[in-house]
């Protein structure tokens, strides 16, 4: 027995807290749009109990006693109260719509804003389409918290209340009555509420996957396609949308199951009243006015007495929406910057990587102890085996993910100490899968600087090699992209992603895999773009492709998560039972030609 009230007691508290949060949140930002709001429906309460009341002498003096003249007199004054009451409808609903689209767009642009804050683990461990869908089904919750909060406050209570008034002062035997169904009403509407929380929940967890999967599913329809996935897909979309559909049945069949109850009390008790008014008509001769103004206050009652029913079991559904926003909210980075970090300076863009360990999973580890030097102003490559932890040094140099030991350091700064803004903003970063963004390819350029002019994006986009095919655009560099670049090549795509690395005028450039997914004229449009943007920048390049990387001033070459060798071309390729000579014997048959072409070095 203690345990419910404790479990009742914990929910109650939970409840109150989450609107208290809300209100302190948002509540001062609109004071003045609620208290407009607040007394439009003050005004709905007064004017709705008053036309109850008018009831009476208006039968009374005009249909009874016959004074024709009274009864123009109070119709004059209904149609008044009728105007008031339509103004007051109009203003209170214009408020508060504002007010609910100003919240959602608040809260769109917080969980962004915090989103972008997150680290990357808390993508990696959330669908990217699922979280979307998640949030826009939830951020209107916040709203509806809001608003009917106070439209229950400032307008239903105090309409009840006021009807309540009207009834006993009409008829205070027959007010008694209505008291009566009260506590039966309170315990029906505590036992939908406890079986909705739950029901709520799934309910928008599955709405969010079937979202998502709708919106993943669409970014991949060229896969979907290419493995004719059609069928297997839609018949895991059925099954959401049929798991989906039983729980938006069960929550509509559990939310409006007071719906038959008061509607039976509305209708016994109209029944009631009138035989009794009918009784004590014929019996005593009293005049129907006042039985009938309390007949008119009881089905004025019913409104808010029906919203009030349906108040905590909508309550609880909109609760659910908002706990999952702010269960977005409340989610701290796990990878902040340190105790008084400042920015870095970059003066030569030196490079080291020192006893670097690394696990993405305890007892996983990705990198043990991997030391080198990338040189100032040269050009490091590493090479590898898939697996080996070669984008994994990218991302660590990005600090997209903190080091289990070891440092990497920045012209001797360690990166941990410095600011990850400064950090990333040291960096320009050209990905084997260039992603574009929704705007137009100017904007996909800026990205890289936002305050680059349009004379410096069109310069860099002439160093990519990407002006050609952006003039031949429909709106050259206003041309919108499309979803992530459906309209261009896979060349040109990378080349304005190169584009994007050139404005950013970083000291420092990444380079994953920027050329092994095109063919070969992009690759020598996009590896002379390269040539171009690598000239005085420190660079690091991964690649498998090895013919990319003879020229490198420096390879480094990893096995398993271990530097196991690093040197030139010339150097590496020359020793016969090395890692690097053996991925050089697999990929060609030229070795000897190519060997004679690399540069001579002091490591041969």
């Amino acid at each position: 027995m203690f345990g419910k009230k404790d479990e009742a007691t914990r929910k109650t508290d939970e409840v109150i807290s989450v609107i208290r949060r809300v209100y302190r949140e948002n509540g001062r930002e609109f004071i003045r749009e609620y208290a407009v709001a607040i007394a439009c429906m003050l005004v709905m309460s007064a004017t709705t109990a008053y036309s109850a009341y008018l009831l009476k002498p208006i039968v009374d003096n005009g249909f009874v006693a016959a004074e024709w003249a009274a009864l123009y007199g109070y119709c004059a004054i209904l149609v008044a109260v009728y105007i008031a009451r339509g103004f007051a409808i109009y203003w209170q609903t214009v408020m508060l719509a504002r007010v609910g689209n100003n919240i959602v767009a608040r809260y769109q642009r917080r969980l962004f804003q915090h989103l972008m804050r997150l680290d990357i683990n808390y993508f990696t461990a959330n669908r990217s389409g699922q979280l979307a869908a998640q949030i826009s089904q939830n951020v209107s919750g916040i709203r509806e918290l809001l608003n009917m909060t106070v439209t229950t406050a400032a307008r239903e209570i105090p309409t009840l209340l006021s009807l309540l008034a009207v009834m006993i002062y009409m008829d205070p035997v027959l007010s008694l009555a209505a008291f009566i169904v009260g506590p039966p009403m309170i315990y029906a509407i505590n036992y939908l509420t406890r079986r909705l929380r739950k029901l709520a929940r799934e309910a928008v967890d599955l709405n969010s996957r079937f979202l998502g999967a709708m919106q993943e599913s669409v970014q991949g329809i060229a896969i979907v396609k290419a493995f004719t996935m059609e069928d297997v897909l839609s018949d895991k979309m059925s099954s959401l949308i049929e798991r989906a559909e039983n729980r938006s049945n069960k929550i509509a069949s559990v939310s409006e199951r007071m719906a038959p109850v008061t509607e039976i009390f509305v209708g016994v008790s109209v029944a009631a009243v009138l035989v009794y008014a009918g009784w004590r008509a014929s019996r005593e001769g009293v005049p129907p006015g006042s039985v009938i103004a309390f007949i008119g206050a009881m089905i004025f009652a019913y409104d808010p007495v029906r919203k009030l029913a349906r108040l905590p079991v909508q309550l609880e559904r909109a609760l659910v929406n908002a706990r999952m926003i702010y269960e977005v909210l409340d989610t701290e980075p796990q990878q902040g910057d340190a105790p008084g970090a400042g920015p870095l300076a970059v003066e030569k863009g030196n490079i080291l990587f020192e006893k670097v360990r690394f696990s993405y999973a305890e007892h996983m580890p990705v990198l043990h102890g991997v030391t080198f030097e990338a040189s100032a102003g040269c050009t490091t490559a590493i090479v590898g085996p898939s697996g080996a932890g070669k984008s994994t040094l990218f991302a660590l140099l990005q600090r997209f993910y903190d080091l289990d030991g070891g440092r990497i350091l920045i012209d001797g700064q360690d990166i941990s100490r410095v600011t990850k803004h400064s950090l990333r903003s040291a960096i320009a970063y050209v990905s084997q899968h260039p992603y574009l963004f929704e705007g137009t390819i100017r904007d996909n350029i800026r990205y890289g600087r936002p305050d680059a002019s349009d004379a410096e994006v069109e310069e860099a986009a002439r160093l990519a090699n990407a002006e050609e095919f952006i003039l031949q655009q429909p709106l050259g560099y206003d041309t919108p992209v499309g979803e992530n670049g459906v309209t261009l090549s896979g060349g040109q795509r990378q080349r304005l992603s190169i584009a994007r690395a050139i404005v950013r005028n970083a000291p420092i450039l990444l380079l994953d895999e920027a050329t092994s997914a095109l063919d070969n004229e992009s690759e020598a449009k996009v590896q002379q773009a390269l040539e171009r943007v690598m000239k005085a920048r420190t660079t690091l390049v991964i690649a498998h492709r090895l013919s990319t990387v003879v020229n490198a001033d420096r390879i480094v070459v990893l096995e398993e998560g271990r530097l196991v060798e690093q040197g030139t071309h010339r150097s590496l390729v020359r020793k016969p039972h090395g890692v690097y000579a053996r991925f050089y014997r697999m990929q060609t048959e030229r070795g000897e030609n190519l060997l004679d072409e690399a540069p001579v070095d002091s490591d041969a």
